[in-house]
């Protein structure tokens, strides 16, 4: 998959909005003169916090994303939240409709044979990471929701999802955690690569 710039911006109020654009191989090239037309009208010193999607996700796409994320919140001083790609997508099944009680696997495919995997379900809270985000064989997936105990959704298909819902939704994740008083510091923000 080619690495694509998401970008959001909400107060969680009256002003919410989203882009996305397909930029490949000029991802770097082109990433912030986007981010600094897309923020206006509003400034740095109107934001409370950044996030980001950490991955899994491409090596290239995941590292500029992060490094970008925490150059920023270390540079204005912002809490930064790192989000999984997977628990993105489980989140926005929820704001999709899926039953807050609904367990939720979650799969992106890897390399060589391999899955990114995890099992979430919805909280008044957020997510709670059943099964925390791993790489596994997809025997090992397979098995491991052969044996899970409860009835869950599955996603496997993350291309299905619109940049709009994915910012929503990793937006919405970052939002839950600062009213619960979490303020997490640029340098806790790592990488999680496919």
């Amino acid at each position: 998959m080619s690495p694509q710039l998401g970008l959001g911006l909400t107060n969680f109020a009256d002003v919410s909005r989203y882009q996305a654009w397909e930029l490949g191989r000029d991802l770097a090239t082109h990433l912030h003169c986007h981010l600094a037309k897309f923020l206006l009208p509003q400034t740095w010193a109107d934001l409370s916090f950044i996030a980001v999607a950490k991955g899994p996700g491409s090596f290239t796409g995941t590292r500029i994303g992060v490094v970008t994320a925490r150059t920023l919140a270390q540079q204005f001083e912002l809490p930064l939240f790192a989000i999984s790609t997977l628990a993105i997508l489980a989140w926005s099944q929820v704001l999709a409709g899926v039953t807050r009680e609904t367990v939720i696997a979650v799969e992106i495919p890897g390399r060589s044979g391999e899955v990114f995997a995890g099992i979430y379900q919805a909280s008044q809270t957020g997510l709670v990471a059943l099964f925390p985000d791993t790489v596994l064989s997809v025997q090992e997936w397979q098995q491991v929701l052969k044996g899970w105990s409860m009835d869950y959704h599955r996603v496997q298909d993350s291309n299905s999802f619109s940049a709009d819902a994915a910012c929503r939704a990793l937006l919405d994740l970052a939002y839950q955690s600062w009213l619960q008083g979490n303020r997490p510091d640029w340098s806790d923000a790592l990488p999680f690569y496919n």
